[in-house]
């Protein structure tokens, strides 16, 4: 124990605005671990053989990668993707491990934390790095290349999947999920105040922690979904696997319908009765929308319009997107330019103040129109100097959502 607290000291010494969450470890002697492990309760289960054969300053590092599991919500965001991609037992919870792993190792070791010999990096991997769990899970097979990584076991705090060895809800010393968030809030409040020597994954980590979750939020995602496994989303026809209506024209391959992911288009109204708070809203609500989808980053583009259609960019990270305009506002010109992209979008997400024309027709995909609230915006009318003018609601055939 001795030796385990000295390197948790080493830690805090190393990544002093993560200090709060790691004295909130509770540690757990257990030679059921081969190293060290977390569950989604705050708990550090630690295999003393481990401890023993492992420097200080390597313990520390494992230390601050444990840690980032929790304060991530890997445990959380490992429940989700098992329910969206259909994801379960050892082997999949694995796969989660691994890409856990790639997201945070990025940013634990180096900068006075030695990195073992046997870490998880995307780099080891052969992937790109800077990107999320989501994205690796989906990047990432269980093949003879991650097999050797067999032996990796970080616990439910890092995949959600319950060890027999853990002590569960019930046990002692555990964090209650409001003692959870306020340590989270805590961490998060110590990165925002350490500008320029925070690595940027855990600058956006904080800015996210900042902006909770609202119940508008929530209804968003939940229409984006709704829009995207609707009838006619995604489907497409393949001879990947002939239809067995073959069977009753001889002679004669049918094709097969298929599912596949669904493409999105965001269009953001950069009009000049859209405030720079809103904007900043916008982006945030763009990397909520690519969660909604399954994470797909490829599969989502973001557009910025006023009266006329911007280029349409693809999603890597929303802090890259220019958002451009400032003149008025014809969304039309927007669907327009989203509906001639090729492939053509399978639903179509709006974020606008509604102070727009719409097109007098349905577009052929699913519609989403998020529509800031001119209450929270802090704007008292629509228009400056005409206070008692209100724009057209959203037609009938867009599924609306008030954001704010």
């Amino acid at each position: 124990m001795d030796k385990l607290f000295a390197a948790r000291l080493f830690a805090v010494r190393a990544r002093p605005y993560l200090a709060t969450a790691l004295f909130a470890l509770h540690v757990v002697e257990s030679r059921h671990v081969p190293t060290m492990a977390v569950d989604r309760y705050w708990r550090c289960y630690v295999s003393p053989l481990f401890v023993r054969r492992t420097p200080v300053e390597e313990l520390a590092g494992i230390w601050v990668h444990e840690v980032s599991h929790l304060l991530r919500d890997h445990h959380g965001r490992g429940d989700r993707i098992a329910r969206e991609r259909d994801l379960n037992g050892p082997r999949a919870r694995l796969l989660m491990n691994i890409a856990a792993d790639c997201e945070i190792n990025d940013d634990v070791f180096g900068d006075g934390l030695p990195m073992p010999e046997d870490v998880v990096t995307p780099d080891s991997l052969g992937l790109p790095s800077g990107e999320l769990m989501e994205d690796y899970v989906g990047r990432i097979g269980l093949g003879s290349g991650t097999w050797r990584f067999a032996w990796l076991d970080c616990g439910s705090g890092a995949d959600g999947l319950d060890r027999e060895w853990e002590l569960g809800p019930d046990g002692a010393d555990g964090l209650s999920e409001q003692q959870r968030d306020a340590v989270r809030f805590r961490v998060a409040q110590a990165v925002k105040g350490r500008p320029g020597d925070t690595p940027k994954a855990w600058k956006r980590w904080a800015e996210e922690v900042f902006h909770a979750p609202q119940p508008w939020r929530d209804l968003l995602g939940a229409a984006v979904r709704s829009a995207a496994a609707a009838s006619g989303a995604g489907d497409d026809y393949s001879y990947g696997r002939p239809s067995r209506r073959s069977a009753g024209v001889p002679g004669v391959v049918l094709p097969s319908l298929r599912r596949q992911p669904p493409r999105v288009t965001v269009i953001v109204d950069t009009s000049g009765s859209v405030s720079d708070a809103e904007l900043g809203g916008a982006l945030l609500e763009v990397a909520a929308i690519a969660r909604a989808v399954g994470g797909r980053r490829d599969l989502v583009t973001v557009m910025s319009c006023d009266a006329a259609a911007s280029t349409v960019h693809p999603l890597c990270s929303a802090e890259g997107i220019p958002l451009m305009g400032g003149g008025g506002t014809d969304l039309r010109t927007g669907f327009t330019r989203a509906l001639r992209t090729a492939p053509r979008p399978d639903v179509i997400v709006v974020l606008t103040d509604g102070q727009t024309p719409w097109p007098e027709q349905a577009p052929p995909c699913r519609t989403v129109v998020g529509l800031f609230s001119r209450s929270a915006s802090g704007h008292g009318s629509w228009i400056e100097h005409d206070p008692d003018y209100e724009p057209d609601a959203p037609p009938d055939w867009a599924r609306v959502v008030t954001i704010g």
